[in-house]
């Protein structure tokens, strides 16, 4: 389930900690990376136990319905949401069930935020159709919850406050972690019942690997790396670069050196959208150029075996002379972005700064 993008993330806000907290302590550095990784491997399994949990509240709330109507002797409420056959199966599932088993979080401590989705659930479109629907098959059980997940449970602000309370980390890691609840949701076939596979926290060793290599290597070869920065930043003063864009441009150097099968456009555009995400509004496109050249520097001296492709060459002189202009004037805004050197990281500390 933990994908590339998910341990650049994480290796981003490790690194970033590991040089704010000063211990320098690259084993216990690498035993926290691997902790926050399985907190996001945690709130999968939390986040498919939620769905268990609105089928068992509303399941208890049919079962008074039902009491109260036999007892008036009007007609019984419908049981078709909840027993409906995905959430059925996902409520059986036995590697959910085994995983649930030795954690301390679950949802029955927040009974509150159930009840409150039940009632969004029971008054959404969604629901209403799916109950006058004549369709009652498993691929229509198991697309109602793939909807209600998509639409209100994905982008849900309350659930997303109570998320955080519960581990800092989770914040950031929901976006991701929510398109493979999704994923999971349509991989559901009722052939296997209660031996359907979950998603595994790692595809394979490789991509474990992969995490523990890359922040291995950012950290042991810090001070080539940052010389690498130095030596094709001759037009910026480099101290006065955003410490976070120090960081990020960094890692990205030791995944373009560390991963020969990664081609090298691919790591310049994961690094500038975590630039944009954790850094200044002006850091991505920066970052962009910087690594470009760093990129170039490292194939033109022999030091990374990598193509990139030829650099676009101005068709007139009209053009130079413009994108000279514009390279000026972007390097003279980027100064007025750093005048101190750093950009406050508040997002950052705050998922750095959890207790392991």
């Amino acid at each position: 389930m933990i994908n590339r993008d998910l341990i650049r993330i994480k290796v981003v806000q490790l690194t970033y900690a590991y040089y704010q907290n000063g211990n320098h302590n690259i084993d216990k550095a690498e035993k926290e990376l691997l902790f926050s990784l399985s907190k996001a491997y945690g709130l999968y399994n939390y986040l498919l136990s939620l769905i268990v949990s609105i089928t068992q509240e509303e399941r208890r709330r049919v079962e008074v319905l039902t009491n109260r109507a036999k007892r008036e002797g009007t007609d019984v409420p419908s049981e078709r949401f909840v027993y409906n056959k995905f959430a059925v199966q996902l409520e059986e599932n036995k590697q959910l069930n085994l995983f649930l088993e030795g954690q301390q979080y679950r949802w029955e401590d927040n009974m509150e935020a159930v009840r409150k989705l039940c009632d969004q659930i029971e008054q959404s479109v969604i629901y209403q159709e799916y109950m006058a629907s004549d369709d009652d098959s498993y691929d229509a059980d198991r697309e109602i919850w793939r909807k209600i997940y998509r639409t209100l449970i994905q982008e849900n602000e309350d659930l997303d406050a109570i998320l955080e309370e519960k581990s800092l980390y989770w914040n950031d890691d929901k976006e991701i972690v929510d398109t493979f609840v999704i994923k999971t949701i349509k991989r559901f076939d009722p052939v296997n019942k209660a031996n359907q596979e979950l998603l595994p926290e790692f595809k394979d060793e490789e991509d474990r690997d992969f995490a523990l290599k890359l922040f291995r290597s950012t950290i042991l070869n810090a001070d080539t790396y940052q010389r690498y920065m130095s030596e094709t930043s001759r037009n910026w003063d480099f101290s006065r670069l955003a410490y976070m864009d120090v960081v990020i441009m960094q890692i990205a150097i030791a995944e373009m050196l560390t991963f020969p099968n990664i081609p090298v456009t691919v790591s310049i555009n994961e690094y500038v959208e975590l630039a944009k995400l954790y850094s200044t509004p002006r850091s991505g496109g920066y970052i962009n150029g910087m690594l470009d050249s760093i990129a170039r520097y490292l194939i033109d001296t022999g030091k990374m075996l990598k193509q990139m492709p030829e650099r676009r060459q101005p068709r007139n002189g009209n053009e130079r002379l413009n994108r000279n202009n514009n390279y000026s004037r972007n390097e003279a805004n980027l100064q007025n972005d750093y005048p101190e050197g750093n950009v406050q990281q508040d997002r950052l500390e705050r998922n750095t700064n959890e207790e392991f």
